[in-house]
Protein backbone atom coordinates (compact mmCIF):
# COMPACT_ATOMS: atom_id res chain seq x y z
CA UNK A 1 0.00 0.00 0.00
CA UNK A 2 1.19 3.50 -0.83
CA UNK A 3 2.07 5.42 2.31
CA UNK A 4 2.86 9.06 2.96
CA UNK A 5 5.88 9.46 5.18
CA UNK A 6 6.31 12.42 7.52
CA UNK A 7 9.20 13.59 9.65
CA UNK A 8 9.37 12.45 13.26
CA UNK A 9 8.96 8.87 12.02
CA UNK A 10 5.16 9.14 11.66
CA UNK A 11 3.59 7.10 8.88
CA UNK A 12 0.02 7.50 7.63
CA UNK A 13 -1.82 5.69 4.90
CA UNK A 14 -3.58 8.12 2.53
CA UNK A 15 -7.01 7.44 4.05
CA UNK A 16 -5.62 7.94 7.56
CA UNK A 17 -4.04 11.20 6.46
CA UNK A 18 -7.40 12.40 5.12
CA UNK A 19 -9.20 11.52 8.37
CA UNK A 20 -6.57 13.31 10.44
CA UNK A 21 -6.74 16.47 8.32
CA UNK A 22 -10.54 16.38 8.43
CA UNK A 23 -10.54 16.12 12.24
CA UNK A 24 -8.16 19.04 12.56
CA UNK A 25 -10.34 21.02 10.16
CA UNK A 26 -13.44 20.24 12.23
CA UNK A 27 -11.84 21.45 15.45
CA UNK A 28 -10.53 24.62 13.78
CA UNK A 29 -14.06 25.24 12.54
CA UNK A 30 -15.49 24.55 16.00
CA UNK A 31 -13.41 27.31 17.56
CA UNK A 32 -13.62 29.61 14.51
CA UNK A 33 -9.84 29.84 14.38
CA UNK A 34 -10.02 32.37 11.53
CA UNK A 35 -11.63 34.86 13.94
CA UNK A 36 -8.28 35.13 15.70
CA UNK A 37 -7.71 38.09 13.37
CA UNK A 38 -9.85 40.24 15.67
CA UNK A 39 -7.73 40.19 18.85
CA UNK A 40 -4.33 38.82 17.81
CA UNK A 41 -3.22 42.01 15.97
CA UNK A 42 -3.93 44.06 19.11
CA UNK A 43 -1.87 41.64 21.18
CA UNK A 44 0.99 42.25 18.75
CA UNK A 45 0.48 45.99 19.20
CA UNK A 46 0.78 45.60 22.98
CA UNK A 47 3.87 43.45 22.57
CA UNK A 48 5.53 45.91 20.17
CA UNK A 49 4.79 48.92 22.39
CA UNK A 50 6.49 47.13 25.27
CA UNK A 51 9.57 46.17 23.24
CA UNK A 52 10.04 49.55 21.53
CA UNK A 53 8.91 52.12 24.10
CA UNK A 54 10.28 50.64 27.33
CA UNK A 55 13.62 49.27 28.50
CA UNK A 56 12.48 45.74 27.58
CA UNK A 57 13.98 43.95 24.61
CA UNK A 58 12.46 41.86 21.84
CA UNK A 59 12.65 38.09 22.40
CA UNK A 60 11.32 35.71 19.77
CA UNK A 61 10.60 33.01 22.35
CA UNK A 62 8.51 35.41 24.42
CA UNK A 63 6.58 36.48 21.32
CA UNK A 64 5.85 32.81 20.61
CA UNK A 65 4.56 32.38 24.16
CA UNK A 66 2.29 35.42 23.84
CA UNK A 67 0.86 34.04 20.60
CA UNK A 68 0.34 30.64 22.24
CA UNK A 69 -1.47 32.28 25.15
CA UNK A 70 -3.80 33.99 22.70
CA UNK A 71 -4.48 30.76 20.84
CA UNK A 72 -5.02 28.67 23.99
CA UNK A 73 -7.29 31.21 25.71
CA UNK A 74 -9.38 31.79 22.62
CA UNK A 75 -9.66 28.07 21.88
CA UNK A 76 -10.87 27.42 25.43
CA UNK A 77 -13.39 30.26 25.19
CA UNK A 78 -14.82 29.23 21.82
CA UNK A 79 -14.98 25.53 22.64
CA UNK A 80 -16.78 26.37 25.90
CA UNK A 81 -19.18 28.63 24.01
CA UNK A 82 -20.04 25.85 21.58
CA UNK A 83 -20.41 23.37 24.44
CA UNK A 84 -22.59 25.54 26.65
CA UNK A 85 -24.76 26.72 23.73
CA UNK A 86 -25.16 23.35 22.06
CA UNK A 87 -28.88 23.01 22.83
CA UNK A 88 -29.57 26.59 21.78
CA UNK A 89 -27.56 26.19 18.59
CA UNK A 90 -29.50 23.07 17.65
CA UNK A 91 -32.76 25.06 17.63
CA UNK A 92 -31.46 27.94 15.51
CA UNK A 93 -31.42 27.35 11.75
CA UNK A 94 -28.35 29.57 11.40
CA UNK A 95 -26.31 27.65 13.99
CA UNK A 96 -27.72 24.13 13.68
CA UNK A 97 -24.96 23.35 11.18
CA UNK A 98 -22.26 23.80 13.82
CA UNK A 99 -20.12 20.82 14.73
CA UNK A 100 -21.76 19.79 18.03
CA UNK A 101 -25.43 20.02 16.90
CA UNK A 102 -24.53 18.06 13.75
CA UNK A 103 -22.73 15.38 15.74
CA UNK A 104 -19.38 16.01 14.07
CA UNK A 105 -17.76 16.72 17.44
CA UNK A 106 -19.17 15.35 20.70
CA UNK A 107 -19.91 17.57 23.71
CA UNK A 108 -17.39 15.52 25.70
CA UNK A 109 -14.66 16.21 23.15
CA UNK A 110 -15.47 19.91 23.22
CA UNK A 111 -15.25 20.18 27.01
CA UNK A 112 -12.01 18.16 26.95
CA UNK A 113 -10.64 20.74 24.54
CA UNK A 114 -11.69 23.48 26.98
CA UNK A 115 -9.85 21.83 29.85
CA UNK A 116 -6.69 21.10 27.86
CA UNK A 117 -6.57 24.59 26.33
CA UNK A 118 -7.13 26.24 29.71
CA UNK A 119 -4.37 24.16 31.29
CA UNK A 120 -2.02 24.97 28.41
CA UNK A 121 -2.83 28.67 28.77
CA UNK A 122 -2.05 28.69 32.50
CA UNK A 123 1.13 26.66 31.97
CA UNK A 124 2.33 29.08 29.30
CA UNK A 125 1.67 32.11 31.51
CA UNK A 126 3.66 30.38 34.27
CA UNK A 127 6.64 30.25 31.93
CA UNK A 128 6.35 33.98 31.16
CA UNK A 129 6.31 35.81 34.50
CA UNK A 130 4.51 35.73 37.89
CA UNK A 131 1.97 38.48 37.20
CA UNK A 132 0.74 36.82 34.01
CA UNK A 133 0.45 33.52 35.88
CA UNK A 134 -1.44 35.04 38.82
CA UNK A 135 -3.87 36.81 36.52
CA UNK A 136 -4.42 33.84 34.19
CA UNK A 137 -7.44 32.45 36.13
CA UNK A 138 -9.05 35.91 36.02
CA UNK A 139 -8.55 36.07 32.26
CA UNK A 140 -10.07 32.62 31.85
CA UNK A 141 -13.08 33.53 34.00
CA UNK A 142 -13.78 36.51 31.76
CA UNK A 143 -13.39 34.76 28.40
CA UNK A 144 -15.27 31.63 29.51
CA UNK A 145 -17.90 33.52 31.46
CA UNK A 146 -18.99 35.49 28.41
CA UNK A 147 -20.83 32.46 27.06
CA UNK A 148 -23.24 32.52 30.01
CA UNK A 149 -24.04 36.23 29.96
CA UNK A 150 -26.71 36.32 27.27
CA UNK A 151 -28.86 34.23 29.58
CA UNK A 152 -29.26 37.14 31.99
CA UNK A 153 -28.04 40.46 30.50
CA UNK A 154 -28.05 42.40 27.24
CA UNK A 155 -24.60 43.68 28.23
CA UNK A 156 -23.20 40.38 26.91
CA UNK A 157 -21.63 42.20 23.95
CA UNK A 158 -19.56 44.34 26.29
CA UNK A 159 -18.38 41.25 28.19
CA UNK A 160 -17.13 39.80 24.91
CA UNK A 161 -15.33 43.08 24.24
CA UNK A 162 -13.73 43.00 27.68
CA UNK A 163 -12.54 39.45 27.08
CA UNK A 164 -10.79 40.34 23.82
CA UNK A 165 -9.49 43.61 25.26
CA UNK A 166 -7.18 41.64 27.53
CA UNK A 167 -4.98 40.94 24.50
CA UNK A 168 -2.94 44.19 24.37
CA UNK A 169 -2.73 44.42 28.17
CA UNK A 170 -1.67 40.79 28.51
CA UNK A 171 0.99 41.08 25.82
CA UNK A 172 2.38 44.24 27.43
CA UNK A 173 2.45 42.54 30.85
CA UNK A 174 4.24 39.55 29.37
CA UNK A 175 7.10 41.77 28.28
CA UNK A 176 7.32 44.31 31.10
CA UNK A 177 5.67 42.59 34.06
CA UNK A 178 3.89 45.82 34.99
CA UNK A 179 0.81 47.85 34.05
CA UNK A 180 0.98 51.06 32.04
CA UNK A 181 -1.46 53.57 30.57
CA UNK A 182 -0.76 53.34 26.83
CA UNK A 183 -1.92 49.73 26.23
CA UNK A 184 -5.13 50.61 28.06
CA UNK A 185 -6.12 52.96 25.23
CA UNK A 186 -5.91 50.04 22.83
CA UNK A 187 -7.81 47.81 25.26
CA UNK A 188 -10.60 50.40 25.43
CA UNK A 189 -10.53 50.46 21.63
CA UNK A 190 -11.02 46.69 21.53
CA UNK A 191 -13.86 46.77 24.08
CA UNK A 192 -15.90 49.32 22.14
CA UNK A 193 -14.96 48.04 18.69
CA UNK A 194 -15.72 44.37 19.41
CA UNK A 195 -18.91 45.17 21.33
CA UNK A 196 -20.08 47.31 18.44
CA UNK A 197 -19.60 44.74 15.72
CA UNK A 198 -20.92 41.91 17.92
CA UNK A 199 -24.16 43.88 18.21
CA UNK A 200 -24.32 44.02 14.42
CA UNK A 201 -23.77 40.24 14.24
CA UNK A 202 -26.51 39.65 16.85
CA UNK A 203 -29.07 41.40 14.64
CA UNK A 204 -29.44 38.14 12.74
CA UNK A 205 -30.82 36.33 15.80
CA UNK A 206 -33.12 38.99 17.25
CA UNK A 207 -36.35 37.03 16.69
CA UNK A 208 -34.82 33.74 17.77
CA UNK A 209 -33.28 35.22 20.93
CA UNK A 210 -36.55 36.90 21.82
CA UNK A 211 -38.41 33.61 21.43
CA UNK A 212 -35.99 31.79 23.77
CA UNK A 213 -35.82 34.67 26.27
CA UNK A 214 -32.14 35.24 25.53
CA UNK A 215 -30.67 38.68 26.02
CA UNK A 216 -28.98 40.95 23.51
CA UNK A 217 -29.10 44.60 22.57
CA UNK A 218 -31.22 43.90 19.46
CA UNK A 219 -33.75 42.15 21.74
CA UNK A 220 -33.66 44.94 24.32
CA UNK A 221 -33.68 47.94 21.98
CA UNK A 222 -34.78 46.63 18.59
CA UNK A 223 -32.68 46.56 15.44
CA UNK A 224 -32.55 50.32 14.93
CA UNK A 225 -31.80 51.07 18.57
CA UNK A 226 -29.08 48.40 18.68
CA UNK A 227 -27.47 49.80 15.52
CA UNK A 228 -27.44 53.27 17.07
CA UNK A 229 -25.70 51.88 20.15
CA UNK A 230 -23.20 50.14 17.87
CA UNK A 231 -22.49 53.44 16.12
CA UNK A 232 -21.92 55.13 19.48
CA UNK A 233 -19.54 52.39 20.60
CA UNK A 234 -17.58 52.63 17.36
CA UNK A 235 -17.36 56.40 17.77
CA UNK A 236 -15.59 55.75 21.07
CA UNK A 237 -13.33 53.18 19.34
CA UNK A 238 -12.12 55.85 16.97
CA UNK A 239 -11.80 58.30 19.89
CA UNK A 240 -9.56 55.95 21.89
CA UNK A 241 -7.34 55.27 18.87
CA UNK A 242 -7.09 59.04 18.36
CA UNK A 243 -6.15 59.65 22.00
CA UNK A 244 -3.55 56.84 21.89
CA UNK A 245 -1.97 58.51 18.86
CA UNK A 246 -1.59 61.76 20.77
CA UNK A 247 -0.45 60.15 24.01
CA UNK A 248 2.71 58.40 22.82
CA UNK A 249 2.89 60.35 20.42
CA UNK A 250 2.88 58.36 17.19
CA UNK A 251 4.00 59.50 13.74
CA UNK A 252 2.57 59.77 10.23
CA UNK A 253 2.42 56.03 9.61
CA UNK A 254 0.17 55.60 12.64
CA UNK A 255 -2.23 58.29 11.46
CA UNK A 256 -2.55 56.64 8.06
CA UNK A 257 -3.56 53.45 9.88
CA UNK A 258 -5.96 55.48 12.02
CA UNK A 259 -7.63 56.88 8.88
CA UNK A 260 -8.02 53.43 7.31
CA UNK A 261 -9.39 51.97 10.56
CA UNK A 262 -11.92 54.81 10.82
CA UNK A 263 -13.05 54.40 7.21
CA UNK A 264 -13.54 50.65 7.58
CA UNK A 265 -15.49 51.01 10.83
CA UNK A 266 -17.70 53.62 9.18
CA UNK A 267 -18.18 51.46 6.09
CA UNK A 268 -19.83 48.62 7.99
CA UNK A 269 -22.52 51.00 9.25
CA UNK A 270 -23.21 52.09 5.68
CA UNK A 271 -23.87 48.56 4.45
CA UNK A 272 -25.99 47.22 7.35
CA UNK A 273 -29.50 48.60 7.80
CA UNK A 274 -32.31 47.56 10.19
CA UNK A 275 -34.34 46.32 7.21
CA UNK A 276 -31.42 44.85 5.27
CA UNK A 277 -29.11 42.39 7.03
CA UNK A 278 -27.87 40.71 3.86
CA UNK A 279 -24.34 42.07 4.33
CA UNK A 280 -23.92 41.42 8.05
CA UNK A 281 -21.26 38.80 7.45
CA UNK A 282 -19.35 41.18 5.18
CA UNK A 283 -19.47 43.81 7.92
CA UNK A 284 -18.72 41.39 10.75
CA UNK A 285 -15.84 39.31 9.48
CA UNK A 286 -14.38 40.77 6.31
CA UNK A 287 -14.47 44.47 7.17
CA UNK A 288 -13.45 44.11 10.81
CA UNK A 289 -10.82 41.49 10.04
CA UNK A 290 -9.20 43.79 7.49
CA UNK A 291 -9.49 46.76 9.87
CA UNK A 292 -7.69 44.90 12.65
CA UNK A 293 -4.86 43.55 10.52
CA UNK A 294 -4.23 46.74 8.55
CA UNK A 295 -4.40 49.00 11.61
CA UNK A 296 -2.00 46.78 13.56
CA UNK A 297 0.41 46.69 10.61
CA UNK A 298 0.56 50.49 10.49
CA UNK A 299 0.88 50.87 14.26
CA UNK A 300 3.68 48.32 14.46
CA UNK A 301 5.43 49.86 11.44
CA UNK A 302 5.29 53.27 13.12
CA UNK A 303 6.66 51.88 16.37
CA UNK A 304 9.50 50.00 14.69
CA UNK A 305 10.52 52.28 11.84
CA UNK A 306 9.33 55.83 12.56
CA UNK A 307 11.87 58.17 14.06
Amino acid sequence: MLVIRYPLFCTFAPEEHFVFVKKVSNYLSLVKFSHTVFAMPFALIGFTIATTRTDSHFEILLLAKVILCMVFARTAAMAFNRYIDRDIDSQNARTAIREIPKGIISPGSAITLVVLSSAAFIATTYSINPICFYLSPVALMVVLGYSLTKRFTWLCHLILGIGLSLAPIGAYLAVTGKFDLLPLFFSFTVITWVSGFDIIYALQDEEFDRKLNLNSMPVAFGKRGALNISILLHFFSVFFVFVAGLFLPFGTIYWIGFAIFTILITYQHLIVKPNDLSRVNLAFFTTNGIASIVFAAFVIADLVFAK
